[in-house]
């Protein structure tokens, strides 16, 4: 799954600890749509379907990621997700299962649109009986964090407690996940020469950023996963729909903006991040995941000629020079630090 402004020193780093750990690592087979709102106002799917990646989207070079040293923090958040709904205070040293706390008397909180029980959300507890920690039907509920522990029929958060139960924002007991594309370009001058940032003396990146409607957050453009859908389409759909509208534009612009897509997403795509999403969304028996990917448009010539067009979920889109203080939406900034590190551009 926030929203906090990084700098270059050390605060960077600990803000990286506190919402990354382990490593990622190439896994090849198949498997990963509404966008991912941070509004009570905008309901979206979860994941439905298998979770790994084609081998066209492996790279041979991945960025290791430091080992998490402190529990999450934005899904401790005072207030839930956007919304008036408090959370129970939960201290570092309570967050995991771990420490008895018999004092613990989180909030029950499940969004009414959630509890409508629209198609891309489980029932209550009790009314079904769901497989956890394997493939449930169409249903993925494993996790990227190992197997969970279930109690009194609900999972519990691998990280630890939130001060609130249920669902919450989030369509899906235990975790949902989420595909998130990171297209990025190379900032260049009339000359056609990389951008050197004045302070790092590192050529300066660019990626497609959406400012979202219902939160007013900058974000990567992404979207949740739905039933028998490949990452690959997921990824490329999403990035279709919210950065370039393809959904409304004529048939022949949009034939033109499919192949040029289709082209860069076939790509081999650097997997930045593959796990647990430190989000205000997040509760003791629901939590984001996702798989970040970075699709790099070397030359210039492919997505980078496209016009930019916000989609629905998008109040707008441009290119955005990559850097530490521009502020985005849940763990994204950490992600486009990891990209930065990995083509050893300015950060």
């Amino acid at each position: 799954m926030v929203h906090f402004l990084l700098r270059r020193n050390w605060i960077g780093q600990i803000r990286l600890a506190l919402t990354l750990f382990g490593l990622p690592f190439p896994v090849c087979a198949s498997g990963v749509r509404p966008a991912i709102s941070c509004s009570p106002a905008s309901p979206f799917r979860t994941s439905q379907t298998l979770r790994y990646i084609t081998t066209s989207y492996c790279n041979q070079s991945f960025q290791a990621m430091p080992s998490s040293a402190a529990p999450h923090v934005k899904s401790r958040s005072p207030l839930y997700g956007g919304t008036k709904v408090k959370r129970f205070p939960v201290p570092d040293d309570k967050v995991m299962w771990s420490q008895t706390w018999p004092q613990y008397s989180p909030v029950s909180y499940t969004d009414p649109a959630v509890a409508k029980k629209p198609q891309w959300a489980d029932p209550d507890i009790g009314s079904f009986s769901p497989k956890f920690n394997s493939i449930d039907g169409g249903v993925d509920r494993t996790s990227f964090e190992g197997n969970y522990k279930v109690e009194k029929g609900k999972p519990l958060n691998p990280r630890g407690r939130t001060g609130l139960t249920d669902r919450g924002l989030l369509g899906r007991w235990g975790p949902n996940h989420a595909a998130d594309p990171i297209v990025t370009r190379w900032k260049f001058d009339a000359k056609g020469g990389k951008i050197l940032h004045s302070v790092s003396k590192r050529p300066i990146l660019q990626f497609v950023a959406i400012k979202r409607k219902d939160c007013g957050e900058w974000a990567i453009p992404g979207g949740m996963v739905d039933p028998g859908e490949h990452v690959s389409l997921t990824l490329q759909r999403e990035f279709s729909e919210e950065a370039l509208n393809s959904l409304m534009v004529p048939a022949s612009e949009r034939a033109k903006i499919h192949e040029r897509i289709t082209k860069l997403f076939k790509s081999p795509g650097f997997q930045v991040y593959k796990g647990y999403v430190d989000d205000p969304r997040n509760t003791d028996n629901a939590w984001m995941e996702t798989v970040a990917i970075n699709f790099h448009d070397e030359s210039g010539n492919s997505v980078s000629e496209l016009p930019l067009q916000a989609g629905d979920d998008a109040g707008q889109v441009k290119w955005v020079d990559v850097d530490s203080s521009f502020p985005l939406y849940a763990s994204h900034s950490s992600f486009l630090e990891l990209v930065a590190k990995e083509r050893k551009a300015h950060w």
